[in-house]
């Protein structure tokens, strides 16, 4: 199990500023549309090469495919990162589909189970959030079941994978302790910190566990 295992995260004794923050999840922001942007790109090289004129299908394909691939990284970073619309709540089914927007082709299985009809701002940030990292957990496979409970005046938000090599980067488990990153790459902390920050700042908690074949982490936020 991780050190942080079953146990209230602590907040962060040297915490990053608002436009270091910033400055981190601009940075993740790029690295994530490039890809789907730079294959966009290579479409249209494509199609314009008279020599490759027998990759034509191929070449729409792999555009369309880019550009689905765009538009559900910036529906999702509008909720996961961003103040997202003018709506003050979203639905249970509107998360859902941005989810499962980012996580279509990957190797995990979302098995989404979130029973609430509505969630605010603060709330479907940290679902979404907890809800991507928690598939990202399992990089080579297996299923990643998201739930919704309440419990007294708390929303409780759980993620659990469940994959035979399911594990946490040592990344990560520094990010969901809220601390400050000293080494590794920033770009696997900054979603489970930002994870952390959404929390702690809406006055709730994040609990990590992590075995072998299994991560959990629960979101505990007043409701």
């Amino acid at each position: 199990m991780t050190d942080a295992a079953q146990t209230p995260l602590a907040a962060a004794s040297s915490p990053v500023d608002g436009a270091e923050l910033a400055t981190y999840v601009a940075a993740k922001l790029c690295h994530d549309f490039i890809s789907p942007a730079g294959a966009i790109r290579s479409g249209l090289d494509l199609l314009d090469d008279p020599s490759a004129q027998d990759m034509r299908d191929d070449a729409l394909s792999l555009i369309a495919d880019s550009a689905d691939k765009m538009i559900a990284l910036t529906h999702f970073a509008r909720v996961a990162f961003g103040a997202a619309t003018t709506s003050e709540r979203f639905s249970g089914d509107e998360l859902k589909a941005l989810v499962q927007g980012m996580t279509k082709g990957g190797r995990a299985t979302l098995d989404w189970q979130v029973v609430e009809p509505g969630f605010s701002k603060p709330a479907a940030r940290a679902l979404v959030n907890l809800a991507y990292l928690t598939a990202g957990a399992l990089a080579t496979g297996g299923v990643a079941t998201i739930t919704s409970r309440r419990e007294h005046d708390f929303l409780v938000l759980e993620g659990v994978a469940e994959g035979a090599r399911a594990r946490l980067k040592p990344e990560a488990v520094v990010g969901f302790s809220g601390k400050r990153l000293s080494e590794g790459l920033p770009g696997q902390w900054i979603q489970p910190y930002w994870l952390w920050t959404t929390v702690t700042e809406a006055g709730g908690s994040l609990n990590v566990s992590s075995e072998e074949g299994r991560v959990r982490l629960t979101v505990r936020m007043p409701s």
